[in-house]
């Protein structure tokens, strides 16, 4: 950040008074300008045992797989958001369910909120972020082209609790690129 989005004139960076952390703070008005981690909320649709993926059709990772998702929108909430992103994303009404996962990205100053949900019809189709759509079972998951490391443990995780007969809330903390190659791993056969 070079300037004040206030009044225009340059900023530099701080720690203001009474703060403990360095923001960026006009040198002319004394706006502070605080940058706190951006929203992504998803789901993991399912109809009839399988789940619906979408093939990226933008950056970061075009041409991965991952399940509809996307930055939140001022004025939703996150189930609002995540049923937003799938209609975007894969045409797709979905009704959303309970709490799947909270991922913390700490290098892209991301919190990833997944939910489980259920595809109302198998109707879908490609949204303008996406190459292709489809419905999958779980042994068709292409592990290896999953877009990104918290698609990856919401995916696990959603499997292992729907082997189990479970509804549990998982957390967890990544501390890596999200550009980078996930492992090539998948969770055992269910």
């Amino acid at each position: 950040m070079k300037f004040c989005s206030h009044c225009g004139s340059t900023v530099s960076q701080r720690v203001p008074p009474g703060d403990h952390l360095p923001r960026f703070v006009c040198d002319a008005c004394g706006t502070i300008h605080y940058q706190n981690p951006r929203i992504v909320v998803g789901c993991v649709p399912e109809h009839d045992g399988r789940i619906l993926l979408c093939k990226r059709a933008i950056e970061p990772r075009r041409g991965y797989w991952t399940v509809p998702a996307g930055f939140m929108e001022n004025g939703e909430t996150l189930q609002q958001g995540a049923a937003r992103e799938s209609q975007e994303e894969a045409l797709a009404s979905v009704e959303i369910g309970s709490l799947l996962s909270v991922v913390t990205v700490l290098s892209a100053h991301q919190v990833h909120v997944f939910f489980r949900a259920t595809l109302r019809t198998p109707e879908f189709g490609p949204g303008p972020e996406s190459l292709e759509v489809k419905l999958v079972r779980p042994e068709e998951i292409p592990w290896p082209e999953i877009a990104f490391p918290s698609t990856v443990f919401a995916l696990e995780r959603y499997l292992e609790d729907r082997a189990a007969g479970r509804e549990t809330h998982h957390f967890a903390t990544l501390d890596r690129r999200l550009s980078a190659p996930p492992e090539s791993r998948g969770p055992a056969p269910v």
